[in-house]
């Protein structure tokens, strides 16, 4: 029980490190959002949110520490160019191309522009200097990522849960009404929609590359034994798990019950803003302020540092700093194009990509029963691209009718879970290949 009790306390500033590192702009935007239109249907819908913005990042970050920290390692296993491509696509994802300047608009739209007078707020200066001091901040932090620990997981972070506990607390003690009626997919499949919805929070891709800047920091504090860095590391995930469960159903409820106080808003970020202050009057501005900037300062820092660990591994003759600094300028100029528009241009990456991370990560936590074919891994994802690259360009409004009339055959399409039985279908048949392979070797050694 002492070894418990010592290695929980040991660790636990890693697990609020990876908590603050997972918790930032789409974390805190999206759940009252999904709470205000799931209406009545919020059980079901929050289900499905937490198994792609909870449960699948969670087991994510134990596919990760188990491969050693590497995205590169896991997605070799399907082929060397293939974890190459694969890779930097997601690190680009979610890091200086969209997830990095969400950031640090979200910071501006939430945490800084409802403080400003609306005219002021408008103009595009303020967002711009706005950018750069944050941005100046990101770099700063992410210079020192030996650091991350003692400045975010020990300082920042619980801030950060206090301010949310305070939010949440009122709006449990003091529910501002009741729930609404549900809205759209929330209707017929509030379970599918509310799965799908956790995309958005890009959790389970943030998962894939947090295990770098785990890992990099448990080294940093001398844990060199790779079995404890695995444990703590999937420790952490689990810490990490709790705290964003008990912010997504307190974000969801806040949402939920806004609808008497504040009317229906088609952007979460409006919703939240408007119900702090409606809890908590102009002092609620200032809390949501508060929450709004150490999340995103966290998430951005942790993601800044992710890239430029991995685009320095793959080019090392440009040193860590140097991409550190370009990814930096690069997506403090994406900042400034507006939340919306960056919100929009993820969605179709996002609709493609993120099925094929979620099967090669439920793959590779199997892998010992296929000992690692490869056939497993091609025959699961090629079906699972061919369905969800179209639900990507249906979302760039690119429409192939033959197309879809031969996708919409499959189970859970209209829900964009179509790619579902396909992978299972191609991992089975990858299965039954791989295990005829290795039965017809030693029949081939003998002769």
């Amino acid at each position: 029980m002492k070894n418990i009790l010592h290695f929980i306390k040991e660790n636990l500033a890693v697990g609020l490190l990876l908590f603050a590192l997972f918790l930032g702009a789409g974390n805190i935007i999206f759940p009252p959002l999904l709470g205000q239109q799931a209406g009545g249907n919020i059980t079901l819908a929050m289900i499905g949110f937490l198994i792609t913005g909870v449960g699948l990042p969670l087991l994510a970050i134990v596919a990760v520490a188990k491969a050693g920290g590497d995205l590169q390692l896991l997605a070799n296993r399907v082929s060397p160019a293939f974890g190459v491509i694969f890779t930097s696509i997601v690190y680009l994802a979610i890091g200086p191309f969209f997830a990095i300047p969400r950031t640090g608009s979200v910071s501006y739209e939430i945490g800084i522009a409802p403080l400003l007078p609306e005219a002021i707020a408008a103009h595009w200066a303020p967002l711009l200097i706005t950018s750069v001091i944050f941005f100046a901040l990101i770099l700063y932090l992410s210079f020192n990522p030996s650091k991350l620990v003692d400045r975010i997981g020990k300082i920042l972070t619980p801030v950060l849960l206090l301010i949310i506990l305070l939010l949440a607390g009122k709006s449990f003690i003091s529910p501002m009404g009741e729930p609404g009626e549900a809205v759209g997919k929330y209707i017929t499949a509030p379970f599918a929609e509310g799965f799908v919805q956790g995309y958005l929070t890009m959790d389970v891709l943030a998962a894939l590359v947090f295990g770098i800047v785990i890992l990099q920091a448990l080294r940093n504090m001398g844990v060199t034994d790779k079995k404890k860095q695995v444990n703590t590391t999937i420790f952490a995930g689990v810490v990490a798990a709790l705290g964003l469960s008990f912010v997504y159903i307190s974000l969801s409820q806040i949402g939920n019950t806004s609808i008497d106080a504040i009317g229906t808003s088609e952007n979460g970020g409006n919703i939240i803003a408007k119900s702090a202050e409606v809890l908590f009057g102009s002092l609620g501005s200032l809390i949501l302020s508060a929450t709004i900037l150490l999340a995103c300062i966290s998430t951005a820092v942790g993601l800044l540092t992710a890239n430029a660990q991995y685009f320095h591994k793959l080019f090392p003759k440009i040193s860590y700093k140097s991409f550190l600094i370009i990814f930096t300028i690069f997506s403090m100029a994406i900042t400034n194009v507006g939340l919306s528009t960056i919100i929009s241009a993820s969605l179709p990456v996002l609709l493609i990509i993120y099925p094929l991370a979620i099967v090669l990560m439920i793959l590779s936590l199997a892998d010992q029963l296929f000992k690692g074919g490869q056939i497993v891994y091609i025959l699961a994802l090629i079906p699972t691209f061919f369905v969800s690259l179209y639900d990507g360009l249906k979302e760039m409004k690119i429409e192939l009718v033959a197309y879809e009339n031969l996708l919409k055959i499959l189970p859970l399409y209209e829900q964009s879970l179509g790619w579902l039985l396909p992978a299972i279908i191609g991992a089975c048949l990858g299965f039954i290949l791989h295990k005829l392979k290795v039965a017809m070797l030693p029949k081939k050694h003998l002769t």
